[in-house]
């Protein structure tokens, strides 16, 4: 399996959601992962941030009001590392993707 970033979303009311993203891979994969650094939106305040916590498959916990792209740099223990990028996706409880 390859690593990729996953996400959930819940909508809060007010075009405002809370959401979560986090590195999927199997177990031994996420071993490997010493820490992620991922780049929000720069609208966000502090928008390049580090996870190390690999309990939580490197998680990240925020809350915004539209979608935008993520970048996240993985470092391996080994010394290597791999960019990946995702869009997160906010929808409304009608499943209508937000636009904004």
């Amino acid at each position: 399996m390859t690593i990729r970033i996953r996400q959930k979303s819940k909508y809060q009311g007010d075009d405002w959601w809370r959401w979560s993203i986090w590195v999927e891979g199997t177990p031994a994969e996420l071993d490997g992962i010493e820490k992620v650094i991922y780049t929000l939106h720069p609208t966000f305040a502090n928008p390049v941030r580090t996870v190390e916590d690999r309990a939580s498959k490197f998680g990240l916990h925020s809350s915004g009001w539209g979608g935008f792209g993520v970048f996240a740099q993985v470092f391996n223990k080994d010394g290597s590392s791999q960019k990946l990028q995702h869009f997160l996706k906010l929808f409304y409880p009608n499943n209508k993707l937000s636009e904004k």
